[in-house]
């Protein structure tokens, strides 16, 4: 029988058989979760779903909800949901255990969920703004126009370096 192993989960596959170990779904994540995380990630799903236009998926072992970008993802643990909210501030909350710089404009908080309980006010409200934030980060770059590219900030530096007066030596 001619095959091979797959070196990352370890399944024997057929010669001519196709296999991708890292694709996955929302439904292999969330199968394995006790009765109270299932309920808290169908409270979540459907929170989002509500705000409007989106697109969810599954990325290795989280589940994304983007816009333009991910403002928000969800790990799922075996004894919580790990919720990742980005937003344009950083929130001072006994919900949030960590926040970190995600990028100049976006800091990631990090929340723990363990009921369906506690997906109401205030984490609905920091998810919705958290969906609102791509239309005023959008806004924002058009109202100032589109950021230089790397290529456009050389050329900016090499015609600068062109302007300057050279020292003459003597």
């Amino acid at each position: 029988m001619a095959g091979r192993e797959c070196y990352h989960c370890k399944q024997w596959i057929e010669e001519g058989e196709e296999h991708n170990c890292w694709t996955t779904t929302e439904k292999a994540l969330t199968q394995d979760l006790s009765e109270d995380l299932q309920d808290a990630w169908e409270r979540l799903r459907e929170t989002a779903v509500s705000f409007g236009d989106q697109r969810i998926y599954a990325s290795h072992n989280s589940i994304m909800f983007s816009r333009k970008s991910c403002y928000f993802f969800v790990r799922p643990k075996r004894s919580f949901l790990e919720l990742c909210v980005f937003l344009g501030r950083e929130l001072k909350a006994p919900q949030v255990r960590r926040i970190d710089r995600a990028s100049k404009s976006k800091v990631v908080h990090v929340i723990q969920i363990r009921h369906r309980d506690e997906v109401e006010a205030p984490i609905i409200d920091w998810l919705q703004e958290a969906y609102e934030l791509n239309d005023t980060l959008a806004s924002k770059q058009a109202a100032g126009g589109a950021r230089p590219t790397t290529q456009d900030r050389s050329k900016a530096k090499k015609a600068k370096a062109a302007r300057k007066p050279t020292k003459k030596r003597t």
